[in-house]
């Protein structure tokens, strides 16, 4: 494999540390809001803090299944083609996962570019600035849109070279365990 798919591997590799990471804290966060509860108390904006976090995460950790290839695929005629054959179906699939991705962070721009334009805030106690959490949301879904470009371009190169076990090391479907 080349270098720029190794990269791209190391740092989706600490993408989904940090969102690991981020989803710990979320439930410590959660268990100290239910003890605050139980005592009479609370934090409150958990349940807001969380949608976001789940939005977040989600949105950052599609790139780390996509470069760990886990992504869920129906491969019923794939398993049956010849190698040039699963190299191009696994460029299709590839394909049509970078254009799927290319359209969400476009659109997703659109609504993050309206709530900076009008300052939208939670309709909630917090008034949370939509901003912060749409920004962090939009950036995991270019970050999976440039990674999905990226190994798209990798796979269409190694399939003009000929190199179709490149391609399916990077964009076949992962053999089950």
């Amino acid at each position: 494999m080349t270098s720029l798919i190794i990269l791209l591997r190391k740092v989706n590799d600490r993408v989904a540390i940090g969102v690991g990471l981020v989803l710990l804290a979320c439930v410590a966060f959660t268990l100290i809001e239910i003890i605050a509860r139980r005592l009479g108390g609370s934090l409150g904006g958990v349940d807001e803090i969380s949608g976001y976090v789940m939005a977040v995460t989600t949105s950052w950790g599609v790139s780390y299944a996509l470069t760990e290839q886990a992504h869920v695929r129906i491969d019923l005629l794939h398993a049956r083609l010849v190698p040039a054959g699963r190299a191009l179906m696994d460029a299709l699939a590839m394909l049509c996962l970078a254009g799927t991705a290319m359209m969400i962070a476009w659109r997703g721009w659109g609504v993050l570019a309206k709530t900076l334009s009008t300052g939208a805030r939670a309709n909630t106690p917090l008034e949370t600035p939509l901003w912060i959490p749409q920004s962090l949301w939009w950036a995991g879904w270019a970050w999976f849109a440039i990674s999905a470009i990226l190994l798209s371009l990798f796979v269409i190169y190694k399939i003009v070279r000929g190199r179709y076990e490149s391609v399916e090391r990077v964009a076949g479907a992962r053999a089950e365990v």
